[in-house]
C-alpha cells in the first residue's frame, strides 16, 4: 500500500506541473474541471482500502490536494489551507476515506450493492441477544472484534461499521442516495470545523499563558 501511495503522488504532481504550463491560458472554471478530473479523481480512486492507514501515508495524498488547491486559487506555498479547501468544498483526505466507505455501507442496507460487500455487513437489530437493546433501532451495524488490530481493523467489515455507526441518525436515515451523500459530506465538513477549532484554542490558550 505504501508503494501505491507513493505511485499516486508521484502521479500527480507530475500531473500539476503540466497543468501549471498552461495554467495562464484557462479560465477558473476550466482549470478546476482539469484539475478534478486528472488529480483528485486519482486520490478518491478505491480510496477506502486506505481505511486505517497511518497519518503519515494520508498526509502524503492530502500534500496533492493542498497543491491543487493552490493551483486553482493561484495562493503561495505558505497561505493557510483551510480556507482554499472550505471554499472548493474539497473534504480532508480522512473524511473523505469515510465518507466513501459510508456511501459503501447505504450501498449495501438498500441493495445498491454487491452480495459479497452485503454479506459482510450485519445489522444489530438481527442480532438476536441485541433485538431488546436501544441500538437495535438505530439501523447501525455489528463490529467485528479482531485479532490483530493493525490489520483487522481495516477491514472493510470492520472499518466500514465503524465509520457507519459514527453518524448520527439523521444522517443514516435519509430517504436517497442523493440525500444520504448530501447529509453526509455537511456532516463531515461541520465534525471537520469542530475538530480542526479545537487545537487551534489549544493553541490560543497557550500563546495567552506564554505572554501572560
Amino acid at each position: 500500500m505504501r508503494a501505491h501511495i507513493t505511485t499516486v503522488v508521484r502521479s500527480c504532481f507530475a500531473a500539476l506541473r503540466q497543468i501549471r504550463s498552461v495554467r495562464c491560458f484557462l479560465p477558473r472554471h476550466a482549470l478546476l474541471t482539469l484539475v478534478r478530473a486528472l488529480i483528485v479523481s486519482k486520490v478518491d480512486y478505491c480510496n477506502s482500502v486506505i481505511a486505517g492507514m497511518s497519518r503519515h501515508l494520508h498526509d502524503q495524498l492530502q500534500s496533492v490536494l493542498n497543491a491543487a488547491a493552490r493551483l486553482v486559487f493561484s495562493a503561495r506555498r505558505n497561505d493557510h489551507i483551510t480556507p482554499l479547501l472550505r471554499d472548493l468544498h474539497w473534504l480532508r483526505v480522512p473524511e473523505r476515506v469515510k465518507f466513501r466507505l459510508c456511501v459503501l455501507v447505504y450501498r449495501c442496507l438498500h441493495g445498491m450493492a454487491p452480495s459479497y460487500l452485503v454479506d459482510d455487513l450485519q445489522l444489530t437489530s438481527t442480532v438476536g441477544t441485541r433485538r431488546q437493546l436501544r441500538s437495535a433501532d438505530s439501523q447501525t451495524l455489528v463490529v467485528r472484534s479482531t485479532r490483530r488490530s493493525m490489520l483487522g481493523n481495516r477491514a472493510f467489515p470492520v472499518a466500514a461499521a465503524r465509520a457507519w455507526n459514527s453518524l448520527p441518525p439523521a444522517v443514516r436515515d435519509a430517504p436517497s442516495l442523493l440525500s444520504f451523500r448530501s447529509r453526509l459530506k455537511t456532516w463531515l465538513f461541520e465534525h471537520w470545523h469542530d475538530t480542526d477549532f479545537i487545537p487551534r484554542l489549544h493553541f490560543i490558550s497557550f500563546v495567552i499563558l506564554v505572554t501572560v
